[in-house]
């Protein structure tokens, strides 16, 4: 290529609810596997067994995806509370009332 075009910044990634996602799509996996389960031998009479494993090993792996994003939306979520300038505030004033959360720190 003779030209180049200018380079633009990448966008911010987004972020919505990947756990409800990634659930989502293992119950849909499971789903899959269970409801071809009983007709395994037509499947496999036709060459297309690897369509049940695959879903199994869909729904498998969304297992694993599912520990993954929870761990990863927890660890954002503590690093968003640790790097919030009230934190050590609230933290201190819930802890000594004994219900952390429960009710706002007075001013």
């Amino acid at each position: 290529m003779t030209g180049s075009k200018p380079q633009r910044t990448a966008p911010e990634p987004l972020e919505g609810p990947v756990v409800g996602t990634v659930t989502g799509g293992t119950i849909i996996w499971f789903a899959l596997f269970l409801i071809q389960l009983p007709f395994y031998g037509w499947y496999s009479a036709h060459g297309h067994a690897w369509w049940i494993w695959t879903c199994l090993a869909g729904g498998g792996l969304g297992l694993i995806g599912i520990w993954y994003v929870r761990g990863r939306d927890a660890a954002i979520k503590r690093a968003a509370a640790a790097d919030s300038p009230d934190s050590a505030d609230s933290a201190g004033s819930a802890g000594s009332a004994g219900t952390a959360g429960s009710q706002p720190p007075s001013p």
